[in-house]
């Protein structure tokens, strides 16, 4: 039964790679690996097992129990997921993201790189490094007209937007689920992670800046045309952006699950958002007079673009992960990897590789159910800047990488030549820089 259950997971998991090839949402695979991995477990009354982390071992309990426990600790990640997205269309709907332009005054390639790589280092940490990609590259398309040198652009900016996903809380999907997993605290993953991300994008940007791509100026000027101007787009930007560094601080101050904050700022921001539109005060339903108007409301509206079938993705991968955790399958392979690869940094790297792959989520999730290590451990800081980073060495292989790769029809092989070797000695230099603090400083 165990090499079925494998069976399935690999075949799901080669699915969700493959999902480009195939041309199947890779929402679908984890879905129906998820379904017949706990199917199978309820069926054949196989054994199921809670992990003790405090005795690394595992402890015997019901079906019910662990499924509803993994359920649980999903959806913590999906309700905050839900609360980021909601507010991070809010301040689109208000055009908020056209106020970064304003940033924008030089025609210098050199200059415009070392912008937009700021930009998306520290736009990523605050609203995560696939929202921050999309939004530097629309802007891009408006400053830079010409599509060689934007594609050149893009590259260092999904270099730049993983690198500032990874040390910050908020900044990336895996990094927010080891957080919200309690594996990592938000001081400690600052403390540990900042300096190796920012080498592992200041490094790429500064050899970049020497290649011929980043040389001179712009041929055309910057369009400074102000198009769907807001009124409210400034203030809703930076009321978003503080409403979502405030969860990090709510998390501190109350030691809550991190949905907590994420809803308290949802509904501030929802607040100021439906006094701007001069919409009802009403999250739940429309009212029958405004059916044919529903684009008035702010909150509506972004709702409804929120992108359920990453959502309903995340529920599949991590409980099909957590069916082979209940199972105790992860926990032992962990302890052949230690055997086979005794030291725990090639483990990561090699994590950290393989993310440029395939899908740095399942991953991420895998490595939580494997590792058995307390709060704040290195080696939990570690995945996160891996899996974060690694990605970024293939176009493939991150979020941010894949929007770029449908924004700008960037091809595989471009970017394999172009931008993986940048991407690849960032994360290297990185790398090194994070196991000599941890051996020297920390």
């Amino acid at each position: 039964m165990e090499i079925t259950l494998i069976s399935i997971f690999v075949l799901g998991y080669l699915a969700i790679t493959l999902e480009h090839t195939l041309k199947i949402d890779k929402l679908i695979p984890a879905l129906i690996m998820m379904a017949l991995l706990w199917g199978l477990i309820s069926i054949n009354h196989l054994p199921v097992f809670e992990v003790d982390t405090l005795n690394k071992a595992l402890k015997p309990s019901h079906i019910d129990e662990i499924l509803l426990h993994h359920l649980g600790k999903t959806a913590e990640i999906i309700i905050f997921l839900v609360g980021a997205m909601t507010i991070v269309e809010i301040i689109d709907y208000f055009n908020g993201f056209a106020t970064i332009k304003g940033f924008i005054k030089t025609r210098s390639k050199k200059g415009l790189l070392v912008i937009f790589s700021i930009l998306a280092f520290v736009l990523s940490a605050i609203i995560d490094n696939l929202t921050a990609t999309i939004v530097l590259i629309t802007i891009l398309q408006k400053v830079i007209k010409n599509r060689d040198t934007r594609l050149w652009f893009s590259g260092l900016i999904i270099i730049a937007a993983n690198a500032g996903g990874a040390w910050s809380p908020i900044g990336d999907v895996t990094t927010t689920m080891l957080w919200i997993g309690d594996k990592v605290t938000t001081f400690k993953l600052i403390q540990f992670l900042l300096l190796p991300s920012l080498l592992c994008m200041l490094v790429p940007v500064l050899l970049a800046s020497y290649l011929p791509a980043f040389k001179g100026d712009l041929a055309e000027a910057i369009d400074d045309e102000e198009s769907k101007i807001n009124t409210y787009g400034p203030t809703m930007l930076y009321i978003g952006l503080s409403a979502i560094v405030f969860v990090p601080v709510f998390k501190t101050l109350t030691h809550l699950p991190p949905y907590i904050g994420m809803m308290l700022s949802l509904a501030v921001v929802a607040t100021f958002a439906e006094y701007y539109s001069s919409a009802k005060f009403s999250m739940s339903s429309i009212d029958k007079d405004h059916d044919s108007s529903s684009d008035h409301s702010a909150v509506h509206s972004s709702l409804s673009k929120i992108e359920l079938p990453s959502i309903l993705f995340f529920l599949g991968i991590l409980l099909a992960v957590a069916a082979l955790e209940s199972l105790g399958m992860l926990f032992e392979f962990a302890d052949l990897i230690t055997v086979v690869v005794p030291n725990s940094d090639v483990v990561v790297i090699l994590l950290g590789m393989a993310s440029a792959i395939i899908d740095n989520v399942p991953l991420v999730a895998a490595s939580m159910g494997m590792f058995s290590e307390l709060t704040d451990d290195p080696l939990w800081h570690f995945i996160a800047f891996s899996a974060g980073t690694g990605g970024s060495m293939l176009i493939i292989g991150s979020a941010a990488g894949v929007v770029a790769m449908g924004m700008e029809k960037i091809n595989f092989f471009w970017y394999l030549k172009k931008i993986s070797w940048l991407a690849f000695v960032g994360f290297f230099v990185g790398s090194i820089a994070f196991i000599l603090m941890r051996k020297f400083i920390f």
